[in-house]
Parts: structure tokens; C-alpha cells; sequence
């Protein structure tokens, strides 16, 4: 280890960061003109590019490569369970598309649903989901996909539907007794289980009722003329390569029912992709030498329509070359029948999708942000930086106030929920004591900003998976980010409730002298230790 490092070296990284980003986004470019133009598009070299500059940082102030090595490493090995579990659901999507589990969805869903109700129904559809597996990101990457296809039929914007998808997903996960996330963060509280999720109610309930209220009033302004056209076209469009029936919706029950079960995550995922093999091959014909191709590189359309082939030949086109908006210029200056539109939408859905190769853009973007945020963690400033918040945390307001902040800088710095959650949660802790809270408040603050933020980020690993999974990017035109309305009302209502009081459960006096005294035989195992 090195020396300290000073506090402003820390915000110098910081916003050495910000500027990266920005950069490699082409922010910089748009605000001060064509010599800081950068048409790279993508976060991951601003991300090493910071990893080094931190890495410098640390260096000049005495720390070893070694050391920064292993923080590196130390910070993977936190988002190691995540990345198999993309890797897995690149598998779990790739199969399911082949096998016509999700465009089994999209038929069915588009039979039911409505354009007025769909993003109210979304929302609660992903609600239960996962509140049943515990999981925003296995809800997102099999449900959502499908609900995504069901939004395009519908004529509704897939940023909203995207945003629905994602606020019910959090909001099961939140809530649900088998998240990670609900788990550690009361580990990190000192809060039990169950006591952190009853807690959670007093937030999370009004936050999804302020959702559902604004996506009903959406969904009600949604224009319906022209839409509901497509809906049978997209349907019968279902059916020019796989075989229908209501078997295709026996693999997601299946995963929910294993994951209800508390099988892990992985195995549970696991006996979704032989379920979807099983359906695929005794349904849609795959055979057995086919499955590894379509579990490593995904799914791609075999056969056409005759009507899509002759007009591709007419015009000279490829049609799944043009991005949707393209496409959809395209057919209103050609006057494209819906049958050659609700074709389209099926086949840019399923196109390319799933497969574990998939997957890579995605983990390599967590290997990027786990490296720098695992030098900022290892060199203490990551820790500094949420620290000297700490001056403004005057009261329980103040207190709540900056926890919660400091959770949010966590997701930006970090790229990593799960850092969000301890190290806010180690910070704080006494001084959370020191005012007599709860340690279920605690909790309660790291769940209210550390989980449910960490999906607007780009650059976090929930904002990138959330992105690659219902291929919606989180911010610009047609991003999911301003509709992700738990991500936003959540915060605001935990902060409400710290300045109020509203909730904030005080400990007895009792608990507070226990508190006092686990601290104190702490102090001395540490010094014990040292001794030693």
C-alpha cells in the first residue's frame, strides 16, 4: 500500500472520467465543436483510459502495480457470478428465440395485450416475475425481450416499453427475498432479511404507484389509429419459421418455478435452456448438430416470405440491414403492405439475437469498469471521494441525503450495483447508529439508490445489460432512461421520508447500548489482531 492520497487527487479522477466519457460519446464534441469531435460512440477506452490515469494517480502516491493489480481483480471477482450469468442468458435467449419460445410470447402477447393497458401491464407482468425469481436481469433477458416484440406491434415506443420492463424488473428484485441485492444489503446494514423488506414497502409502494398512474395516463394517450393493423401481419409472420402452440410458454413458467424453488440462479437458468432444447427440437424441427451453433452465436432468420423476397428484389435491399426507423421511412415512401412491415419487426426482433457471443460487448464493458472501479477502490479514493460527503450530513435528512448520493456516485465510478451497496454501506454505518437509526433505514437507503439507479448508468453492469438484453440504449433519442420511473420516484422518496421522519425507525435503547458494545468488542479484536 501507498500513502493517503489527497481528496482532490481522487476528484481529479473523477472528473478526468467524466471527461473521458464524455469524449468517447461525442458529448464534447457537440458542446465545444469539431476539435474535440469523437465518433467512437462507445464507453469501454474511456474506461481503461481512466483505469490508467487512476493507476498513475496511485502510483506517484507509493502504491505498488501489484497491489492495484489485485484490486483489479479483487473488483472482477465481485461481478464474476453476473458475468456467467450473462453468459448464460446469452445461451438461455439464443435458444429460446431458435426453439419459438419468444416469438411464442410475442404471438400470444400480441393477442392479449392492448395498446392503452400495455405499459401498465408490463410493468406489473414484470412485477411478479420477478418478485418470483428474485432476478431484474433473468426477467429482462426472457420476458422483457419478448414484451419488447409485443411494444413494436403495438405501435407503443419501445424507450417507454423498455422503461416499464425495467421498473417492474427492479421492483421484484427489490422486493423479492431471493435478490442478491435484497440480501446484501441488509448484511451490510446490519438489518435482518425480513425487517429490510417490510421497511422497503413504506418506499418502494408509493414509487410503483406513481409509475403505474404515469403509465396508464400514457398508455391512454397513445394513439391507436394504424397501430392495431400490423397486429395480425406480425402474428401470421410468427409462423413462416416456427410452429406455434402454447408448449413455447413451458420453458419461462419452468424457469420461474426453479428459481421460485430457490435453486440458484445458474442451475435454475440452466433447466430454462435444456427446457427451450426439448421444445425446440420436438416442435421446430432443430436437430441435435445445429444446437451448438445456435447456443454460441444466436439465431438467424432461415426463410422468408415470397412477397419480402421479391420486393427486396425490386428495390434493390436488404431489409434487416436498415435500423427501424429506416425501415419505417422506407415503407411509408414505398407504401410497403403491413404483411412486409409485421415481417419485419418479427425478424429485426429475432434476428442475430441471443447466444453466448452475444454476450462479450456487454462482459467486456464490466471488465473495464470493474478495472477502474477496482483501482479506485484499492486506492482508497473511490472511498474518500463518498467520504467528504460526509461534512454535509447534518441531521437524518442530511444523513439520508448523502447516502444516497453517495450510492449513485458509487454506480457512476464504480460500474458495479453491488459496490454501490457496501461500500456506502460500510461508511456509514456508525454514523447511522450515532443518531439512534434502525439499521433497517440503513438498508433501506443503500436498496433506494444503490439498486434501482445503477441501471441508468451506460457504463454499470445493470445499464448495459439492461441495454444488450431489450436493445434499448439508456440515454439520447429513443433511450429507456426517462421512462424508468422507479429509478427516478424511488430516491426522491427515500430522501423525502429522511427530511420528514416519515419511517424512520429509531432504535430502543436497549438495541442502541447492544449496538454501542458489539462496536466497542469490535474496536478491540481489530487492535488484538494488529497486535498479533
Amino acid at each position: 500500500m501507498g500513502r493517503k492520497i489527497p481528496l482532490w487527487q481522487a476528484y481529479i479522477c473523477f472528473l478526468f472520467t467524466i471527461i473521458s466519457l464524455m469524449y468517447c460519446l461525442g458529448m464534447l464534441g457537440k458542446i465545444f465543436g469539431d476539435a474535440f469531435a469523437c465518433d467512437y460512440g462507445e464507453v469501454h477506452i474511456a474506461l481503461i483510459t481512466s483505469a490508467i490515469f487512476a493507476s498513475l494517480v496511485a502510483a506517484l502516491n507509493g502504491y505498488k502495480w501489484a497491489f492495484l493489480e489485485a484490486g483489479m481483480i479483487a473488483s472482477i471477482n465481485r461481478s464474476m457470478q453476473a458475468i456467467l450469468i450473462l453468459a448464460e442468458i446469452g445461451l438461455l435467449i439464443g435458444c429460446w428465440v431458435a426453439a419459438g419460445v419468444v416469438p411464442g410470447m410475442v404471438y400470444y402477447g400480441l393477442l392479449i395485450l392492448k395498446p392503452s393497458i400495455y405499459l401498465m401491464a408490463t410493468c406489473l407482468l414484470c412485477c411478479i416475475v420477478s418478485l418470483a425469481t428474485g432476478s431484474s436481469w433473468t426477467t429482462a433477458g426472457t420476458v422483457g425481450v419478448a414484451l419488447i416484440g409485443v411494444a413494436t406491434g403495438l405501435g407503443v415506443s419501445t424507450a417507454m416499453a423498455a422503461g416499464a420492463i425495467i421498473t417492474g424488473a427492479y421492483f421484484g428484485d427489490k422486493m423479492s427475498p431471493l435478490s442478491d441485492t435484497t440480501n446484501l444489503a441488509p448484511a451490510m446494514a446490519g438489518a435482518t432479511l425480513f425487517d429490510h423488506i417490510k421497511h422497503m414497502i413504506w418506499t418502494v409502494t408509493p414509487s410503483l404507484i406513481i409509475a403505474l398512474i404515469l403509465y396508464t395516463i400514457f398508455g391512454l394517450r397513445i394513439k391507436t389509429t394504424g397501430n392495431l393493423a400490423i397486429v395480425e401481419p406480425m402474428r401470421q409472420a410468427t409462423l413462416i419459421n416456427f410452429h406455434i402452440n402454447l408448449w413455447m410458454l413451458l420453458p419461462p413458467v419452468l424457469v420461474i418455478l426453479i428459481v421460485a424453488l430457490k435453486i440458484p440462479a445458474i442451475p435454475g437458468l440452466m433447466g430454462g435452456i435444456v427446457a427451450g432444447m426439448v421444445i425446440g427440437s420436438i416442435f421446430n424441427g432443430i436437430n441435435l448438430a445445429e444446437w451448438p451453433g445456435l447456443l454460441h452465436y444466436g439465431y438467424e432468420v432461415p426463410n422468408f416470405s415470397q412477397a419480402w423476397n421479391d420486393a427486396q428484389t425490386q428495390y434493390g435491399v436488404t431489409f434487416l440491414d436498415m435500423s427501424n426507423d429506416e425501415f419505417k421511412q422506407f415503407a411509408a415512401d414505398n407504401s410497403l403492405s403491413y404483411a412486409l412491415q409485421g415481417e419485419y419487426n418479427i425478424d429485426a426482433l429475432i434476428n442475430g439475437r441471443g447466444g453466448m457471443d452475444s454476450m462479450m460487448w456487454t462482459i467486456n464493458l464490466i471488465m473495464c469498469a470493474m478495472c477502474f472501479g477496482g483501482v479506485m477502490d484499492a486506492s482508497g479514493m473511490l472511498g474518500d471521494i463518498a467520504n467528504s460527503l460526509l461534512v454535509f450530513a447534518k441531521g437524518v435528512g442530511g444523513l439520508v441525503t448523502v447516502t444516497l448520493i453517495s450510492c449513485i456516485i458509487m454506480n457512476i465510478i464504480g460500474g458495479d450495483q453491488y459496490l454501490s451497496i457496501v461500500l456506502p454501506g460500510r461508511m456509514y454505518k456508525e454514523k447511522f447508529e450515532d443518531l439512534h437509526l434502525a439499521p433497517r433505514n440503513l438498508s433501506r437507503c443503500l436498496e433506494d439508490a444503490g439498486t434501482v439507479t445503477s441501471n441508468l448508468v451506460p457504463w454499470n453492469t445493470c445499464g448495459a445489460t439492461m441495454s444488450k438484453f431489450l436493445g434499448v440504449k439508456a440515454w439520447g433519442a429513443g433511450g429507456y432512461g426517462p421512462y424508468a420511473y422507479l429509478s427516478w420516484i424511488n430516491p426522491m422518496v427515500s430522501c423525502f421520508y429522511g427530511w420528514t421522519g416519515i419511517s424512520m425507525l429509531k432504535m430502543t435503547d436497549e438495541e442502541y447500548n447492544e449496538c454501542m458494545a458489539r462496536r466497542e468488542r469490535e474496536k478491540k479484536e481489530a487492535l488484538e489482531g494488529l497486535k498479533a
